[in-house]
């Protein structure tokens, strides 16, 4: 493994973005240790990074060796993108900004956290995961797999081998940032990580791919980002956007492993270099797999396709699998309030995923918080609270689905909410009110015994909150305080 410390000691850096999950807060530190010079830039202000600011700054003063970090807040400048050894961005800023263009114009390398990784330990096996419905799910469940078997793992022929490779977690990961990992990691150790569009980005200009990849699923998402301003998806942001998912696997080699769920098969070209496994839900039957929704055996299939490349004995991933009871924020059941049954999907943020949402609550009728594939309840019964930042994603399908299925609607504010709303083709009772709260107040004043209240948003979260994962926070505060 190379010297990491070197690689970045008295370089002139800067960050781009250093956001509020904590992934920026993790690497930055991270390169403050190694010596570097830093100039952290963001459009919040230092108001809106308060914690953030406050625990870099107090990282930097506690010791002599560590310099101080330089900050450029609510604003970028073009100077801190010249005369500089790198730049890291955030994933979501975009390619085309002029300050990413100032930087290539100047021949500065642009570099995102994961991506950086791997150039920094190309002895660590990287087991990337992407898609727009599952990644999260299949990347959890690999890791889960693989980290409560270590000792059995054996490295494929993808990797250099190692007698004990530890398992890490990375990419995009709430709180977790992927470049600190280099003070952990040994030849022949495994980096599991999902990775979005954005992130390949980083993956693709670095012309490089996972070891082993898995692709879940494609279907429209981002098409703000992607440049379509239609309420109907072009085929130009398509493109693009599948171009940027496509980089989990444009740059792997001849022995390198592209595992896909059959609906991605038609898009994957006929001349990669890998490995191709296209995977097959019957495969999966045997395990004790609890996870409600139609999709979610493909997506075990997928992480159990994984688990096979490392010879993990099928006794061991059922253990897992068993115990596995799926991801907060992904259909996930928080409790029963005067018989009614609440699942907080807040992750789904776009129609298709609250669709498929809806859908497997619909099919399978909850119990104790889990879901029998062995029963259907009939009716309306599923009260669903949506809304949020407009994706310009199309709806027709998220309405005929919730004039199926969903006895009411009950709506928080946002661009897409007010689309929603002014299409007028939601024909069961719905109501847009003001807030979360308010939401939740609304949902189980209409909800009955045996109904079931869904938050599913079909939506971004911006414009109300700072991410997906404040909104997340925030509705479990309120459901765990109802009664």
């Amino acid at each position: 493994m190379q010297d990491y410390k070197q690689q970045f000691k008295n370089k002139k850096i800067t960050i781009m973005g250093l956001g509020i999950l904590g992934r920026g807060l993790g690497y930055t530190k991270f390169l403050a240790e190694c010596g570097a010079e830093l100039t952290v830039t963001d459009l919040k202000s230092e108001e809106q990074l308060v914690t953030s600011i406050k625990e870099l700054k107090k990282f930097t003063s506690a010791s002599k060796d560590l310099a101080e970090i330089k900050f450029v807040l609510g604003e970028h400048r073009l100077e801190d993108f010249k005369d500089r050894d790198m730049v890291i961005k955030a994933a979501g800023v975009p390619l085309d900004s002029i300050y990413i263009k100032e930087a290539q114009k100047n021949k500065i390398p642009v570099e995102m956290d994961v991506s950086l990784f791997s150039k920094c330990a190309p002895e660590v096996t990287i087991i990337g995961v992407t898609g727009t419905r599952g990644k999260s799910m299949v990347t959890a469940l690999i890791y889960e797999i693989l980290k409560q078997n270590e000792k059995f793992l054996k490295n494929p022929s993808t990797t250099l081998r190692t007698k004990k490779p530890s398992v890490f977690l990375g990419g995009n990961v709430r709180g977790i940032a992927t470049l600190p990992l280099l003070k952990k990691v040994k030849v022949g150790d495994i980096l599991v990580c999902e990775l979005d569009s954005w992130q390949l980005q980083g993956f693709g200009d670095a012309k490089t791919s996972p070891h082993i990849s898995v692709f879940t699923s494609f279907m429209p998402d981002h098409m703000n980002y992607y440049g379509s301003t239609s309420l109907t998806t072009s085929k130009k942001a398509m493109k693009k956007y599948f171009n940027d998912k496509a980089n989990i696997f444009k740059y792997q080699k001849k022995n390198d492993i592209l595992i896909i769920r059959p609906d991605v098969k038609k898009l994957i070209p006929k001349n990669i270099k890998s490995k191709l496994i296209t995977v097959n839900t019957k495969d999966v039957n045997k395990y004790n797999f609890t996870v409600p929704g139609k999709f979610q055996k493909e997506n075990l299939a997928c992480a159990v396709e994984v688990a096979k490349q490392f010879d993990i004995p099928d006794s061991k991933i059922n253990q897992v699998i068993k115990n596995f009871k799926g991801l907060e924020g992904r259909l996930q059941y928080v409790k029963t309030i005067n018989g009614v049954k609440i699942y907080n999907d807040n992750n789904a943020t776009t129609p298709e995923a609250t669709i498929a949402g809806i859908e497997a609550l619909f099919v399978n009728f909850p119990k104790d918080g889990l879901l029998s594939p062995k029963t259907v309840f009939g009716g309306q019964k599923i009260v669903l609270i949506c809304g949020g930042a407009d994706k310009k994603l199309p709806l027709d399908d998220f309405v005929k689905t919730v004039n199926k299925y969903c006895k009411a609607v009950i709506m928080i504010p946002g661009t897409g909410t007010d689309r929603l709303v002014s299409s007028g083709k939601v024909l069961v009772t719905s109501k847009k009110v003001k807030n979360l709260n308010e939401a939740i107040k609304t949902a189980l004043s209409l909800a009955s015994r045996g109904d079931i209240i869904l938050f599913s948003p079909a939506f971004a979260s911006f414009g109300q909150f700072n991410n997906e994962y404040e909104r997340g926070d925030l509705f479990m505060k309120i459901i765990k305080n109802s009664k």
